[in-house]
């Protein structure tokens, strides 16, 4: 379910990672009556995003000061966190500035969901709340059921199965949010690649008909890092030519739906949508 926003000054922020994410999100939010005030980061967020949004600040990785600076220069006070940040440039791109290195010294565990939760406390010091990202997604949220005109076959359904219990696993570990199978073996786990790599690796190993399977940690905040797929995910199953891409209903993001739908047909790609606890069926 989605959580309502509560807006009563009409602008909300955004929090600007890499891909189109939040510039769909933005135009959504124009539609519903909302301005649109981003801050994108450097070498990240797409640049197309200043003509979606009514203000913009770049700023970067790591430069939490300035971020919280800009957001109240721009009177807002609820934000969304959309799109990633690859971890590789966490390594060789990030600008800690002092704020965020005082909140470095306080972290016992530097998983994903442990950051994310200490950043989302110092903006609240701030007075900024981070609202879940589901917000307004209805259109865009993956739903349950089989998406495509072609149907998981049983075999590719046993994988599906089986990848639905080892995706929570490395998920509920922070590991990550994709595996790879083919034939009950992993032969993928996403890790800080991210998920297109994760693919590609995969299924290079396997030369063909592996399934994608992504879904939220078992512990997922549903303010962070929903997993999110688009047709750049089809695009590169078809150049390792994988099979199935089975994603969580309800709390996965699909982006720019008709043209992933179009590719995954053309592909031959069967797309599937489950429930969260669901245990995938053979569908029969």
């Amino acid at each position: 379910m989605t959580q309502a926003m509560p807006i009563a000054d009409g602008r909300i922020g955004v929090i600007a990672g890499n891909g189109r994410f939040p510039i769909i999100f933005a135009d959504n939010a124009h539609k519903m009556g909302l301005q649109v005030f981003a801050v994108a980061h450097e070498g990240e967020t797409e640049p197309e995003l200043e003509q979606h949004v009514d203000g913009i600040h770049w700023v970067k990785i790591g430069q939490l000061n300035k971020l919280i600076n800009a957001f109240k220069s721009d009177g807002v006070r609820n934000v969304v966190m959309l799109g990633g940040i690859k971890k590789t440039h966490v390594y060789s791109h990030a600008r800690p500035d002092f704020r965020v290195l005082a909140l470095a010294t306080k972290l016992v565990l530097w998983k994903d969901d442990d950051i994310l939760r200490a950043l989302a406390a110092e903006l609240e010091k701030d007075g900024i709340t981070i609202c879940e990202s589901t917000f307004g997604l209805e259109g865009i949220l993956v739903e349950e059921g089989t998406l495509t005109s072609r149907q998981p076959t049983k075999k590719e359904w046993v994988d599906i199965r089986y990848g639905w219990g080892v995706a929570k696993e490395t998920g509920r570990l922070d590991i990550g949010q994709c595996v790879v199978i083919k034939d009950r073996v992993v032969v993928a786990v996403e890790a800080v690649e991210g998920t297109d790599e994760a693919i590609k690796r995969g299924g290079e190993l396997v030369k063909d008909r592996a399934v994608v399977v992504k879904r939220c940690k078992p512990q997922q905040d549903l303010r962070f890092d929903l997993p999110a797929v688009g047709p750049r995910t089809i695009e590169v199953m078809r150049s390792v030519k994988a099979s199935v891409l089975a994603v969580e209903a309800g709390r996965s993001v699909m982006l720019d739906r008709e043209l992933l739908i179009s590719k995954a047909e053309e592909a031959g790609i069967a797309v599937v949508g489950l429930a969260r606890e669901e245990e995938p069926s053979t569908g029969t």
